[in-house]
Formats: C-alpha cells, structure tokens, sequence
C-alpha cells in the first residue's frame, strides 16, 4: 500500500513540476525580449473572457542589419515577431513568443512593393494580413484553442491590377477548400467569370502559431498537399 502511494505521489509530483510556470507580469510590455522593441500595439478580447488582450508586433535592434539601398537610402531589416498577453487577476500572462516569423517591413518587394503586414482582431480572432497591392493578399486567421493560437481559416487572392485570376479560402476546421478562378481572359474587373472547385483535405496535427518559423516561406497549400 506504501509503495502504491508512494507511486502516486511520484506520478503527481512529475505532472505538477513538468507544467512550465505561467510567465505573469504587471505589464505586458515587460514580455518584451532584450534586443526587441515594440513596432505595433493591438488590443483586443482573444480569449473571451471580457478583457483586453495585448497583441505587439516586435522588432529587432540588431545595427548589422542596416542596409544602404541605391534608391532609398539607409534601411533597417531586422526582423519582427509577435508576443500575445492575456489580462489575468495578477496581471499580464504571457501566452505566445515567435520573435522572428515576420520580415520587415523594409524589404525589398522586387518589381514592386514589398507586402503589407496588417495585424488585427476581429470576433475574438486574430488576423494576419499580407496585402500585395495590386497583385493580390493573403490572410491567416488564429483562434486560441486548446491552450494555444491555431490556424483555423486562410484567403489567398491572386490579381492582376484590379482582375482577381485566382482565389482560395481554406477551412481548417470543416477540412475543406474552396477554389475559384477566372476563366474570362478579357476580364477588366468586376466581370471575371470563375470556374469554381472544393476539395476537402486532412491534418493530423494543429497549424499553431508559435510554430511558424517565417511566414514569407509558410506555403499552406503545399502544407495540405493540395497544390496540383
């Protein structure tokens, strides 16, 4: 009967010191990693529970990434991440760190301007949105669930000025994927006629947030083994 307690209480023991301690802070700026500065604050209730979340956009301070551009100028390019906090009782907890899955914003966009990151919250979700100008966007929208932000929908829009040639909108919670695309090569805008697909699709394991290590070489439909 020892021994079985004694089991017992090895086996609690190891649960309880194998949870990682909540990081809790009075404010969330303090969450801010050394080398890091806050490029954008977003505010908002991601956890349903009526209080206001902090959402910040950092970036890094690193002078090594400090280019010179022919045409414009001195550029910084260091990196960004995102950091989520939850209003608790004692504070701010922190719930996700990914320092350096975005690019900066000074890129350089080739025959164009590099894309546009626009981050939001919108029904508790939260919302990732590349826009390419008049080539088209890309959004990725989180959800926390099961104790962490999972990608739950994604819109892909592929244009040519204002004629969208292609779209995708991909559900990752009823597994299926809507395709859309113009066959009226005449197209000038507004009167594109498309040819619409669905597939349905598997995933074995959550897309989570904290996971993606750079989003300019996150291809979701290759992920899904959709791509033709």
């Amino acid at each position: 009967m020892k021994k079985l307690i004694f089991i017992m209480f090895l086996a609690i023991g190891a649960n309880a010191f194998g949870q990682p301690k909540a990081r809790i802070a009075k404010s969330p700026t303090e969450f801010v990693p050394a080398g890091y500065v806050v490029f954008e604050k977003i505010q908002g209730d991601l956890n349903k529970d009526n209080q206001a979340d902090y959402v910040f956009i950092i970036k890094g301070t690193d002078r090594n990434n400090v280019v010179k551009d022919e045409y414009r100028g001195e550029l910084e390019r260091n990196r960004r991440g995102i950091i989520i906090a939850f209003k608790s009782q004692d504070g701010y907890e922190l719930v996700l760190e990914n320092s350096d899955c975005f690019s900066s914003e000074n890129e350089d966009g080739g025959v164009y301007f590099a894309p546009e990151l626009s981050v939001t919250i919108s029904k508790g979700n939260l919302r990732l949105h590349y826009a390419h100008g008049r080539y088209g966007y890309r959004t990725y929208s989180f959800r926390y669930q099961n104790s962490d932000f999972e990608l739950i929908g994604y819109d892909d829009s592929v244009n040519r000025g204002p004629v969208v040639e292609r779209s995708v909108s991909i559900n990752l919670l009823t597994k299926k994927m809507r395709i859309r695309e113009n066959i009226n090569e005449n197209a000038k805008g507004g009167d594109e006629r498309f040819k619409e697909s669905w597939k349905k699709f598997a995933l074995s394991k959550p897309i989570r947030l904290r996971e993606i290590v750079n989003f300019d070489e996150f291809e979701l439909e290759s992920i899904l083994g959709m791509l033709n």
